[in-house]
């Protein structure tokens, strides 16, 4: 039964490998048309539109003067609001650029700065500087009871070595004269 109603539909028929297939019944497709196309019709006369629809197409169209005035306006405020942004994103660029060379130029100098400093920290030798005080100058590191403390109105403090003249001059230069 099952093979009656497969021969019945479809048949497969092998001769000389090569291979058909056939279609009987309400199942076989026709070929597609190609859909015609069809041609717009005009009309003979073009409809005459009414004397109202005219004027309510041309108000349309047509721009009120107080709306032109402020569509102007309007634009203007645009334009110099476009060239005011223009000219701050112009003064930030330059700003920015000002900056990287003010950045620049501290990072050189503090570099400089930092190599002269090295350079006189080195020269410096403070056993020697320590010897020629003690041995040639006759300093000598302060003993108790050398330093006397008083109180100051500004409330600093000062290290008095010897007795202050009343006249306040401590030390004076053999060539400056009085």
């Amino acid at each position: 039964m099952a093979s009656g109603r497969t021969s019945r539909n479809y048949r497969q028929h092998n001769m000389a490998g090569q291979e058909r297939f056939y279609v009987y019944g309400n199942a076989v497709r026709k070929a597609e048309a190609v859909p015609v196309r069809r041609r717009e019709i005009q009309p003979a006369q073009p409809k005459r539109t009414s004397s109202q629809v005219r004027k309510n197409r041309n108000r349309a169209m047509s721009i009120n003067p107080a709306y032109a005035v402020f569509l102007a306006a309007a634009a203007v405020c645009a334009v110099m609001l476009c060239m005011m942004y223009l000219k701050l994103q112009s003064d930030v660029m330059n700003r920015s650029e000002n900056v990287t060379a003010l950045q620049q130029e501290l990072a050189d100098l503090t570099e400089a700065n930092d190599t002269a400093y090295n350079a006189a920290a080195d020269s410096v030798n403070l056993k020697e500087i320590k010897d020629r005080a003690m041995n040639e100058m006759g300093m000598v590191y302060a003993s108790e009871g050398t330093v006397i403390e008083y109180d100051s109105p500004t409330g600093s403090y000062v290290k008095q070595y010897s007795d202050i003249p009343k006249d306040g001059i401590l030390a004076q230069s053999k060539d400056v004269s009085e």
